[in-house]
């Protein structure tokens, strides 16, 4: 999102029209260079972008990117959407001899100088494509960068879409949840990578780049978690599509492509075709008065700006992306690599570019072109296969025949960026040095989604909530980056990695909130309810509509008092649960300070509070996870196990073997 420069206001219908004609007359103007030889060919040269998250010392997302760059004074870091994200831009390199290690240098300088200020701001840098610690409650317009045409796009994109952003990820778990702003997009960060191209060779560049997107992709996911859900390997894909996915349901319905998309077709002559079907799908989002005559220019052989056509450009976020830029007053055109994401480090992050850079040198100098072996649909289910699934992927290639991403990469596709990168004179050196790190993890099968998945297993077995697992992770990954040491010497993460921060996990309910619910509906009969509450060990049960609204809560002091005070399941005679809920129960928000519930159950002498978000039920906090907390406090590292009858007010079925009962909800 750092690429939207300008526009500050709503749009008037006449500078939406001053607007159009301008973005019509840079397309010309593109045109015109292109047939008359303007734009630069002849020179390679690369260039990243690097996204970084920023945290507080319980590894929250914190607002502090304003003050780094107050502070930072290098022009090469600049603000993103949210406040907790900052982007760096590494300087342009000729490809060939040493850009790999200069650009691991660069990008080495850039996020020590990061971490440098953040630090003296209370803040550090993660380098991750969604942060393992990030919340819902985190995604607020509070928490966006205080730009007005960063408010300006999130309300033109309210209004095409006519309402919340609905997001639905299905993976290991599943996600699905409305948000009444852009900033989902937020917990997205990335580290982009440009080839620049020239005009005469683009479509056979631009259509590599898509090919070889998904086995680079598959050995670089490092985005497997969303709001402490496990889904794709590669989550961005999915979220970075949905959360600023500005089309309404009448025009997602007929098939209109999402402004977030990897296309539909290869590319035949040129990258006007690009610009062409970008302008034409896709409505003008921001604008900004235009002072210049880009045809008028060209034809004085003077190189135009062509902001009309750029800006539009940074807001049609293909995975890969045509640019156009002007470098010492010649104008070029670059392929953006959008897929990879932030980390785990950053010799890792150069070790997938130097795949990249590798792959599409070493295209370019195969006597066929992808789109004559490999089908357009193939090529985007790869992609898609990758983002899900990692090195586990399936993957058909350009011979016609399915392979494991695994030897696909290790067989035919390291050999070629081997080949590439050679072609262009990178030093033999740093060709196997960033190779290797490459070689290795698709050796290993070592992803650095695997390492977030593998670590979370083992904390499980370690104890602690699950907040409590995600900040171990995150402080994990915080230490490593910082040593530089590639991913595969990676150890797993601990739970003690955290420990000492760990009232940081229950700062808040959402934190620690049971978000596994048993509820009952108004018009169940309670030997249901009841039935349950035995089979479950809970106290309370929530009554929802089929909504997901909470409308009431059940207790087992509401069972007792209906039967006369004995449990007695089965003894309720087709009562309906609408006669002894508790309407209008006490609830707090997941982002009610932990604090306050305590003290509201203290008070209302209450062992139960519903956690709500619009009125509709996302969690339960219970007196259980106050004895957690309280255990806590009193020097215990982990919870202890909590039998039933010791915390329970009024009894139930007693369990046949205590040793085994489930502790109470």
């Amino acid at each position: 999102m750092g690429d939207l420069t300008a526009g500050n206001r709503g749009m008037s219908p006449e500078e939406l029209r001053d607007f159009t004609r301008a973005l019509l007359e840079d397309v010309l103007a593109l045109e015109k260079m292109i047939a008359g030889g303007m734009i630069e060919k002849g020179v390679r040269r690369i260039g990243a972008e690097q996204e970084m998250f920023l945290v507080d010392d319980g590894l929250q997302p914190t607002a502090a990117s304003e003050a780094i760059l107050a502070r930072i004074d290098d022009p090469r870091f600049t603000h993103e959407l949210a406040r907790f994200n900052l982007e760096a831009n590494a300087s342009v390199q000729v490809f060939g001899a040493s850009c790999l290690r200069d650009l691991e240098a660069e990008l080495r300088e850039l996020y020590e100088k990061a971490q440098r200020t953040a630090e003296s701001v209370g803040a550090k840098v993660v380098l991750v494509g969604i942060l393992p610690t990030i919340e819902q409650g985190d995604l607020t317009l509070e928490n966006m960068t205080q730009k007005p045409r960063f408010f300006e796009l999130n309300e033109t994109m309210r209004r095409m879409r006519g309402g919340s952003f609905r997001t639905h990820i299905k993976g290991i778990d599943e996600l699905e949840l409305q948000h009444d702003n852009v900033m989902l997009e937020a917990c997205n960060t990335s580290f982009q990578v440009h080839f620049q191209v020239g005009a005469d060779e683009f479509a056979k560049m631009y259509n590599a780049a898509q090919a070889v997107t998904a086995p680079l992709l598959a050995a670089a996911v490092n985005s497997p978690l969303l709001l402490g859900h496990r889904l794709w390997s590669e989550t961005r894909i999915a979220l970075f599509q949905q959360s600023i996915d500005s089309r309404s349901g009448v025009h997602a319905s007929r098939g209109q492509r999402a402004r977030v998309h990897f296309g539909d077709a290869w590319v035949r002559d040129s990258v006007l075709e690009i610009y062409r079907e970008d302008i034409a799908r896709f409505r003008v989002l921001l604008s900004q008065a235009i002072d210049e005559d880009p045809i008028k220019l060209v034809e004085q052989g003077i190189v135009p700006q062509l902001k009309a056509l750029r800006m539009h450009n940074g807001t049609v976020y293909r995975w890969n992306r045509p640019c156009y830029g002007i470098l010492d007053g010649v104008p070029h055109l670059r392929i953006e690599n959008r897929v990879l994401p932030a980390g785990p480090s950053i010799v890792d992050e150069v070790a997938n570019a130097a795949f990249y850079f590798g792959l599409m040198a070493g295209m370019l100098e195969q006597p066929w072109r992808v789109e004559e072996k490999l089908s357009f649909d193939d090529a985007k289910a790869n992609f898609l296969s990758a983002a899900r699934r990692g090195l586990q992927a399936e993957m058909v290639w350009t011979d016609g025949k399915s392979h494991g991403a695994r030897d696909l990469i290790a067989n035919e596709l390291l050999p070629l960026a081997r080949y590439g990168l050679q072609h262009a004179g990178v030093l033999q050196e740093d060709i196997d040095r960033y190779l290797g790190i490459h070689e290795e993890r698709v050796k290993r099968d070592l992803t650095g989604a695997q390492w977030c998945f593998a670590s979370l297993a083992q904390m499980t077995r370690e104890g602690g909530n699950r907040h409590e697992r995600l900040r171990a992770l995150t402080a994990a990954m915080i230490e490593r980056q910082r040593a530089d040491t590639p991913l595969t010497e990676w150890p797993l993460a601990s739970i003690n990695e955290a420990a000492d921060g760990w009232m940081a996990s229950y700062r808040t309910v959402s934190q620690f909130m049971e978000t596994d619910l048993f509820t009952v509906r108004s018009e169940d009969i309670v030997d249901l309810a009841a039935s349950l509450m035995e089979w479950e060990g809970l106290r309370h049960i929530p009554v929802e509509d089929d909504e997901g609204r909470l409308v009431g809560l059940v207790t087992n002091h509401d069972l007792l008092r209906l039967n006369g005070g004995h449990f007695d399941r089965g003894g309720y005679d087709r009562v309906p649960v609408s006669q002894i809920m508790r309407r209008d129960p006490l609830t707090v928000e997941p982002e009610t300070a932990t604090a306050v519930a305590v003290e509201l159950m203290r008070k209302h002498r209450i062992g139960s509070l519903p956690v709500v978000r619009d009125g509709k039920l996302v969690g339960m906090v219970t007196d259980r996870h106050v004895v957690d907390i309280a255990a806590r406090l009193l020097g215990g590292r982990a919870a202890p196990k909590v039998k039933r009858e010791a915390v329970q007010v009024a009894p139930v079925a007693p369990a046949t073997d205590a040793a085994t009962a489930a502790p109470e909800r």
